[in-house]
Protein backbone atom coordinates (compact mmCIF):
# COMPACT_ATOMS: atom_id res chain seq x y z
CA UNK A 1 0.00 0.00 0.00
CA UNK A 2 1.67 3.21 -1.11
CA UNK A 3 1.89 6.20 1.16
CA UNK A 4 0.05 9.41 0.28
CA UNK A 5 2.27 11.90 -1.51
CA UNK A 6 3.65 14.68 0.64
CA UNK A 7 2.38 18.17 -0.04
CA UNK A 8 4.83 20.27 -2.00
CA UNK A 9 6.53 23.27 -0.34
CA UNK A 10 4.99 25.55 -2.96
CA UNK A 11 1.52 24.24 -2.18
CA UNK A 12 2.06 24.75 1.53
CA UNK A 13 3.28 28.30 1.00
CA UNK A 14 0.24 29.02 -1.14
CA UNK A 15 -2.04 27.62 1.57
CA UNK A 16 -0.26 29.63 4.26
CA UNK A 17 -0.57 32.87 2.31
CA UNK A 18 -4.26 32.27 1.79
CA UNK A 19 -4.91 31.45 5.45
CA UNK A 20 -2.50 33.79 7.25
CA UNK A 21 -5.37 36.15 8.05
CA UNK A 22 -7.07 33.34 10.00
CA UNK A 23 -4.07 32.90 12.30
CA UNK A 24 -3.81 36.65 12.85
CA UNK A 25 -7.53 36.85 13.63
CA UNK A 26 -7.33 33.83 15.92
CA UNK A 27 -4.49 35.39 17.92
CA UNK A 28 -5.64 39.02 18.02
CA UNK A 29 -9.38 38.51 18.43
CA UNK A 30 -9.64 35.19 20.29
CA UNK A 31 -6.50 34.26 22.21
CA UNK A 32 -5.58 37.74 23.45
CA UNK A 33 -9.13 38.63 24.60
CA UNK A 34 -9.49 35.24 26.28
CA UNK A 35 -6.21 35.81 28.11
CA UNK A 36 -7.36 39.22 29.33
CA UNK A 37 -10.75 37.82 30.35
CA UNK A 38 -9.11 34.96 32.25
CA UNK A 39 -6.87 37.40 34.14
CA UNK A 40 -9.84 39.59 35.07
CA UNK A 41 -11.98 36.60 35.99
CA UNK A 42 -9.28 35.30 38.32
CA UNK A 43 -9.16 38.62 40.17
CA UNK A 44 -12.94 38.79 40.39
CA UNK A 45 -13.20 35.18 41.56
CA UNK A 46 -10.64 35.86 44.29
CA UNK A 47 -12.59 38.99 45.30
CA UNK A 48 -9.58 41.16 44.59
CA UNK A 49 -9.93 44.88 43.90
CA UNK A 50 -8.45 45.88 40.56
CA UNK A 51 -6.32 48.98 40.90
CA UNK A 52 -8.04 50.94 38.14
CA UNK A 53 -11.69 50.28 39.03
CA UNK A 54 -12.48 52.78 41.77
CA UNK A 55 -10.24 55.62 40.49
CA UNK A 56 -11.95 55.51 37.09
CA UNK A 57 -15.39 55.37 38.69
CA UNK A 58 -14.64 58.43 40.82
CA UNK A 59 -13.19 60.22 37.79
CA UNK A 60 -16.45 59.72 35.92
CA UNK A 61 -18.40 60.77 39.01
CA UNK A 62 -16.55 64.06 38.93
CA UNK A 63 -18.08 64.85 35.53
CA UNK A 64 -21.64 64.65 36.85
CA UNK A 65 -24.13 67.17 35.48
CA UNK A 66 -27.86 67.16 34.68
CA UNK A 67 -27.12 67.20 30.94
CA UNK A 68 -24.73 64.24 31.15
CA UNK A 69 -27.16 62.41 33.42
CA UNK A 70 -29.87 62.54 30.77
CA UNK A 71 -27.48 61.73 27.93
CA UNK A 72 -25.92 58.67 29.55
CA UNK A 73 -29.27 57.30 30.76
CA UNK A 74 -30.47 57.45 27.14
CA UNK A 75 -27.27 55.87 25.79
CA UNK A 76 -27.48 53.13 28.41
CA UNK A 77 -31.02 52.29 27.35
CA UNK A 78 -30.01 52.23 23.69
CA UNK A 79 -27.19 49.90 24.69
CA UNK A 80 -29.62 47.17 25.63
CA UNK A 81 -33.40 46.99 25.51
CA UNK A 82 -34.15 49.93 23.19
CA UNK A 83 -31.25 49.59 20.79
CA UNK A 84 -29.09 46.49 20.82
CA UNK A 85 -31.82 43.87 21.15
CA UNK A 86 -34.09 45.31 18.40
CA UNK A 87 -31.07 45.71 16.09
CA UNK A 88 -29.98 42.12 16.76
CA UNK A 89 -33.41 40.85 15.76
CA UNK A 90 -33.61 43.17 12.75
CA UNK A 91 -30.21 42.05 11.40
CA UNK A 92 -31.07 38.35 11.63
CA UNK A 93 -34.50 38.87 10.02
CA UNK A 94 -33.00 41.00 7.24
CA UNK A 95 -30.39 38.35 6.46
CA UNK A 96 -33.05 35.64 6.41
CA UNK A 97 -35.15 37.79 4.09
CA UNK A 98 -32.17 38.15 1.75
CA UNK A 99 -31.65 34.36 1.90
CA UNK A 100 -28.17 34.81 3.33
CA UNK A 101 -28.39 31.64 5.36
CA UNK A 102 -24.77 31.47 6.46
CA UNK A 103 -24.67 35.13 7.49
CA UNK A 104 -27.99 34.78 9.33
CA UNK A 105 -26.64 31.74 11.20
CA UNK A 106 -23.49 33.65 12.08
CA UNK A 107 -25.44 36.62 13.42
CA UNK A 108 -27.95 34.46 15.28
CA UNK A 109 -25.30 32.31 16.95
CA UNK A 110 -23.28 35.42 17.74
CA UNK A 111 -26.15 37.26 19.42
CA UNK A 112 -27.80 34.37 21.25
CA UNK A 113 -24.55 32.73 22.30
CA UNK A 114 -23.18 35.99 23.67
CA UNK A 115 -26.33 36.57 25.73
CA UNK A 116 -26.22 33.06 27.16
CA UNK A 117 -22.53 33.37 27.96
CA UNK A 118 -23.16 36.64 29.76
CA UNK A 119 -25.97 35.23 31.87
CA UNK A 120 -23.92 32.17 32.75
CA UNK A 121 -20.84 34.22 33.65
CA UNK A 122 -22.84 36.56 35.87
CA UNK A 123 -24.28 33.63 37.79
CA UNK A 124 -20.86 32.01 38.12
CA UNK A 125 -18.92 35.04 39.36
CA UNK A 126 -21.78 36.72 41.28
CA UNK A 127 -19.91 40.00 41.54
CA UNK A 128 -21.82 42.73 43.34
CA UNK A 129 -22.44 46.04 41.64
CA UNK A 130 -20.38 49.08 42.65
CA UNK A 131 -21.84 50.90 45.64
CA UNK A 132 -19.70 54.04 45.79
CA UNK A 133 -22.77 56.26 45.35
CA UNK A 134 -26.49 55.90 44.70
CA UNK A 135 -27.02 55.50 40.99
CA UNK A 136 -29.76 57.34 39.09
CA UNK A 137 -30.30 54.13 37.10
CA UNK A 138 -29.77 51.29 39.61
CA UNK A 139 -29.42 47.65 38.59
CA UNK A 140 -30.25 44.52 40.56
CA UNK A 141 -28.36 41.81 38.67
CA UNK A 142 -24.73 40.80 39.08
CA UNK A 143 -21.95 42.92 37.67
CA UNK A 144 -19.29 40.83 35.88
CA UNK A 145 -19.14 40.82 32.93
CA UNK A 146 -21.18 43.82 31.80
CA UNK A 147 -24.17 42.78 29.71
CA UNK A 148 -24.35 46.19 28.04
CA UNK A 149 -20.66 46.10 27.09
CA UNK A 150 -20.91 42.51 25.91
CA UNK A 151 -24.10 43.06 23.94
CA UNK A 152 -22.90 46.23 22.23
CA UNK A 153 -19.53 44.67 21.37
CA UNK A 154 -21.26 41.58 19.98
CA UNK A 155 -23.49 43.74 17.78
CA UNK A 156 -20.49 45.78 16.64
CA UNK A 157 -18.34 42.74 15.85
CA UNK A 158 -21.12 41.03 13.88
CA UNK A 159 -21.90 44.21 11.93
CA UNK A 160 -18.23 44.81 11.10
CA UNK A 161 -17.75 41.21 9.96
CA UNK A 162 -20.81 41.40 7.72
CA UNK A 163 -19.77 44.74 6.23
CA UNK A 164 -16.06 44.02 5.85
CA UNK A 165 -16.23 43.02 2.19
CA UNK A 166 -18.49 45.92 1.22
CA UNK A 167 -17.98 49.64 0.64
CA UNK A 168 -19.59 50.24 4.05
CA UNK A 169 -16.61 48.77 5.90
CA UNK A 170 -15.16 51.96 7.38
CA UNK A 171 -18.43 53.78 8.16
CA UNK A 172 -19.71 50.68 9.98
CA UNK A 173 -16.41 50.26 11.82
CA UNK A 174 -16.32 53.86 13.03
CA UNK A 175 -19.99 53.96 13.99
CA UNK A 176 -19.80 50.61 15.77
CA UNK A 177 -16.68 51.61 17.73
CA UNK A 178 -18.25 54.91 18.81
CA UNK A 179 -21.42 53.11 19.91
CA UNK A 180 -19.55 50.51 21.95
CA UNK A 181 -17.47 53.16 23.72
CA UNK A 182 -20.48 55.40 24.43
CA UNK A 183 -22.55 52.54 25.87
CA UNK A 184 -19.68 51.31 28.02
CA UNK A 185 -18.80 54.76 29.33
CA UNK A 186 -22.46 55.29 30.23
CA UNK A 187 -22.37 52.25 32.53
CA UNK A 188 -19.34 53.57 34.38
CA UNK A 189 -20.78 57.10 34.57
CA UNK A 190 -23.99 55.75 36.06
CA UNK A 191 -21.96 53.85 38.66
CA UNK A 192 -23.49 50.46 37.88
CA UNK A 193 -20.37 48.76 36.53
CA UNK A 194 -16.68 48.60 37.32
CA UNK A 195 -14.36 49.31 34.38
CA UNK A 196 -13.15 45.72 34.69
CA UNK A 197 -16.74 44.56 34.07
CA UNK A 198 -16.68 46.52 30.82
CA UNK A 199 -13.31 45.14 29.75
CA UNK A 200 -14.40 41.60 30.57
CA UNK A 201 -17.57 42.01 28.51
CA UNK A 202 -15.64 43.36 25.53
CA UNK A 203 -13.16 40.48 25.61
CA UNK A 204 -15.76 37.75 26.00
CA UNK A 205 -17.90 39.13 23.17
CA UNK A 206 -14.99 39.62 20.78
CA UNK A 207 -13.64 36.11 21.38
CA UNK A 208 -17.06 34.52 20.96
CA UNK A 209 -18.03 36.32 17.75
CA UNK A 210 -14.62 35.74 16.19
CA UNK A 211 -14.76 32.05 17.07
CA UNK A 212 -18.19 31.69 15.47
CA UNK A 213 -16.93 33.53 12.38
CA UNK A 214 -13.90 31.27 11.98
CA UNK A 215 -16.08 28.17 12.28
CA UNK A 216 -18.77 29.26 9.82
CA UNK A 217 -16.62 31.05 7.26
CA UNK A 218 -13.83 28.54 6.69
CA UNK A 219 -12.10 28.02 3.35
CA UNK A 220 -12.38 31.69 2.37
CA UNK A 221 -16.15 31.71 2.66
CA UNK A 222 -16.56 35.23 3.97
CA UNK A 223 -19.69 37.39 4.22
CA UNK A 224 -21.03 38.79 0.95
CA UNK A 225 -18.19 37.32 -1.14
CA UNK A 226 -19.41 36.00 -4.48
CA UNK A 227 -18.23 33.16 -6.66
CA UNK A 228 -16.12 34.41 -9.52
CA UNK A 229 -17.15 31.69 -11.91
CA UNK A 230 -19.85 32.80 -14.30
CA UNK A 231 -23.29 31.44 -13.68
CA UNK A 232 -22.78 30.42 -10.04
CA UNK A 233 -25.03 31.97 -7.38
CA UNK A 234 -23.63 34.00 -4.46
CA UNK A 235 -22.29 32.00 -1.59
CA UNK A 236 -24.70 31.46 1.29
Amino acid sequence: MSAAPAESPAGFRHWLRGNAWRFVLLFAAVLVPLGVFAALADEVHELEDLFFDEPLLWRMRGLESPALDGFFVLVSRLGYQYGVIPLDVLIVLALLGLRRWREATFAGFGFVGSALLNMGAKQFFRRDRPSLWESIAPESTYSFPSGHAMGSMTLAAVAIALAWRTRWRWPVLLLAAAFVVAVSVSRIYLGVHYPSDILGGWCAALAWVTGVYLVLFRRHRRPWRRHRQAGLPPQA
